[in-house]
């Protein structure tokens, strides 16, 4: 696994500060804010994109693709499957982002718009923008010829390219899978767009306090940007090879809420049915879930809708295990979500941690009772099976499962 987040540029700083319960909230040094309704975000910090790239190679991509090239490079690292003699023809990409390239896209229709009208575009233009762009470099920079695509889910773009991972390693249509999602949307667009939703929170006097999932004065989503990356393999390969395995993936649920293009369903009925699909997926009980990381981007109706979902499905079990939002502490990184959150359920197994809700200090009194959203501190608590939650603009709903390797 890897991770580039507001958190840290790593899997590991990335755990470390969000079991510490920090936030990577801060004033937006992207661009100039100062006339915007938020001027605040989760920027990722001291990146440098030629750690990674040669500079030629840097300029060519977009931040969307420094950050993926990032976290897979940290994933592959870790998982040392380029150490092995693996067949790179079964080894494939499923990369995803939510908007894509938009720090070039914006720039450029800005050149364009204050200049004479002559069009003097970048020959790079296209392809640092085109969404599927990035699954092309990743498989270009490592020599991968397997299955090869871009998933668009909105916000829940990562974990469906978690799901299409397993299922292509489960029916044996691939021996490797990297998987994950980037954003980089910080831009003034971004901002300037969800500010025009009425999306975003515009807590500006105290940027860390602004994401803030079931808390009653909750305002809105913090924007984040980064990357998450998972290496996916199936057990015969990843053991053949002697490699270390962090977790499995044992089950995944898709359902569309078919009800709104922007809001959940606000009884959860198509996030409730992509829960149910999940457990039966993975052939397990519902009492056997220990952790849910929910979707819960601290907006006034999804973060109640999710829960009302999950009491639905969960019933009294919701009383027995965790619930935490790290958006609280990341911000939104919208199609990088998953795979980010997907790092932080696994170091839960890992570790047997929980970590925390940060920022509720008056929980809404529309909390169904008998949560435990662990709040303020992380819980260390026997963490076996995690689910990670994730819903997307347009009522797509993706949900997977993690499990403790080797049983329990």
């Amino acid at each position: 696994m890897g991770a580039v987040t507001p958190l840290g540029n790593n899997a590991a700083t990335f755990w470390n500060k969000l079991v510490a319960g920090q936030s990577g909230a801060g004033p937006i040094t992207h661009f100039d804010a100062a006339k915007f309704k938020t001027r605040f975000a989760c920027e990722v910090k001291g990146f440098d994109a030629e750690q990674y790239l040669e500079r030629k190679e840097a300029r060519k991509t977009d931040p969307v693709t420094h950050y993926a090239i990032a976290a897979v490079d940290e994933a592959l690292k870790s998982s040392g499957l380029l150490d092995a003699e693996v067949d790179r023809n079964e080894v494939g990409v499923i990369w995803g982002s939510g908007i894509g390239g938009m720090q070039t896209f914006e720039a450029q229709m800005i050149e364009f718009g204050e200049g004479d009208g002559t069009p003097r575009f970048n020959p790079f233009f296209i392809p640092k923008t085109l969404i599927d762009t990035t699954s092309g470099w990743l498989a270009i920079r490592y020599g991968f010829r397997g299955i090869n695509y871009t998933a668009v889910s909105a916000c829940a773009t990562s974990n469906t390219t978690i799901m299409d991972a397993f299922n292509y390693i489960r029916w044996g249509k691939a021996e490797a899978m990297i998987a994950g999602g980037s954003e980089a949307a910080i831009t003034m667009g971004g901002i300037g767009g969800f500010n025009a939703m009425k999306a975003l929170s515009t807590r500006n006097e105290n940027p860390q306090t602004a994401s803030r999932p079931y808390d009653a004065g909750r305002d809105g989503f913090v924007m984040g940007e980064g990357a998450g990356a998972l290496v996916l393999e199936s057990l015969e390969h990843a053991q053949k090879r002697g490699a270390r395995v962090y977790a499995e993936v044992i089950g995944a649920g898709m359902s569309a809420d078919a009800y709104h293009l922007t809001a959940t369903h606000p009884d959860g009925l198509g996030v409730r049915l992509a829960l149910n699909r999940a457990l039966q997926d993975a052939g397990i009980r519902r009492d056997e879930v220990d952790y849910i990381n929910t979707h819960a981007t601290s907006t006034p109706d999804g973060d109640l809708n999710e829960l009302k979902a999950i009491q639905s499905v969960f019933g009294e079990h919701v009383r027995s295990m965790n619930i935490s939002a790290t958006k609280s502490m990341t911000g939104h990184l919208l199609g990088a979500a998953g795979a980010v959150e997907g790092v932080a359920c696994i170091h839960a197994l890992l570790h047997d941690l929980v970590p925390p809700t940060i920022n509720v200090e008056q929980l809404d009194p529309g909390v169904p009772e008998g949560f435990n959203l662990t709040p303020g501190k992380a819980v260390r608590r026997k963490v076996n099976i995690a689910m990670s939650n994730t819903f997307g603009f347009g009522g797509h709903n993706a949900i997977v499962l993690f499990k403790k390797f080797g049983g329990y």
